[in-house]
């Protein structure tokens, strides 16, 4: 479920931002490099055992500048940097402005060592090779710019997740104003649907990393802010809810193989998060959402009241970047 938020004002000073920071957000906020300028700073990178230069985007990415796979846009697998086109992502008491900060400071990490890649030239998706570089991985990591990602049900790698926890503690970067459970990474609008199985945005866990598919039919205005809501559960009524859930015959081909602690954890799950556990079978999950859903609609879990989890503002693609860019971003 989502929620058009209010954003924050911006006018708070963060101790979390030091001088250097500061100095990063005037070069970032207030003269962001165009596109062609960013392409000029090289970066030494150790690709496959071979030294290249490559030239850093954002904090995950980059492009191979020369040898065997000179021209190839790299996506580094294991972790997500912030969106880095404009201010549009937001959680706890962080404005949209400062996080883009922290984008960009991101960047500008990747820009400064000499790190260790493999790849085998696979690519994912969007036509990006996955590259492996568990030093840069670790080193935003722990730094508080990155947060652990897999894209699927898996937990990320133990090194980056151990990294992420100390940073989580220490209350480093991101995590300087709080740990929402998912981090909202990207939001697509139904009209963007073109294979015709439907839409969805990632969540991903703040705990180990893995993905969640946030299914949807909303259609997203340009600028619009989107946030995962976070729901106040009441042990009483999801232990109430898990007995009605196990004792229904019509869902029993869905969590009749599941123990009652592993079915109370899917129930708590939706309640508080409103997507289905990794413990139910992938191919059953939206049947068994739709079937909470009915049941929290008609009072299963009594009046739920939700906060804003980790927002993102949406902007399509096409007016992320250049002189068309969509408002919210200049």
């Amino acid at each position: 479920m989502s929620v058009e938020c209010p954003s924050r004002p911006a006018t708070r000073t963060r101790a979390v931002l030091s001088a250097a920071a500061a100095l990063v957000a005037t070069v970032a906020v207030l003269a962001a490099p165009t596109v062609a300028e960013s392409a000029q700073v090289r970066t030494r990178a150790i690709l496959n055992g071979d030294a290249v230069p490559v030239s850093f985007n954002d904090g995950d990415s980059f492009r191979v500048l020369a040898g065997t796979y000179s021209g190839a846009q790299a996506r580094l697998a294991g972790f997500n940097t912030l969106e880095s086109h404009g201010p549009v992502h937001q959680w706890g008491t962080w404005t949209e402005k400062e996080m883009f900060v922290l984008a960009k400071m991101a960047m500008y990490h990747g820009r400064t060592g000499v790190w260790h890649c493999t790849s085998d030239g696979k690519t994912d998706t969007y036509g990006r090779m996955l590259t492996w570089c568990p030093d840069l991985a670790e080193s935003l990591v722990r730094a508080g710019l990155a947060h652990v990602m897999s894209v699927d049900d898996s937990p990320g790698k133990p090194e980056l997740i151990e990294a992420q926890r100390e940073a989580q503690a220490a209350r480093r970067g991101l995590w300087a104003h709080g740990v929402p459970p998912f981090v909202l990474t990207s939001l697509h609008s139904v009209e963007e649907d073109t294979t015709g199985e439907g839409t969805y945005n990632r969540l991903v866990s703040t705990v180990d990393g893995h993905s969640v598919k946030w299914k949807h039919t909303d259609r997203y205005d340009e600028c619009q802010k989107v946030c995962h809501m976070i729901y106040e559960a009441d042990d009483a009524k999801v232990d109430a809810l898990t007995e009605e859930v196990a004792a229904d015959g019509k869902v029993a081909r869905i969590v009749g193989k599941l123990s009652r602690e592993d079915l109370r954890q899917a129930v708590l799950e939706f309640a508080k998060w409103r997507h289905v556990s990794r413990a139910i079978d992938k191919d059953r999950r939206l049947e068994f959402e739709a079937y909470l859903q009915q049941k929290v609609d008609g009072g299963a879990l009594g009046s739920q009241r939700g906060e804003p989890g980790s927002c993102m503002v949406h902007v399509p693609f096409e007016r992320r970047y250049g002189g068309g860019r969509a408002s919210c971003l200049r």
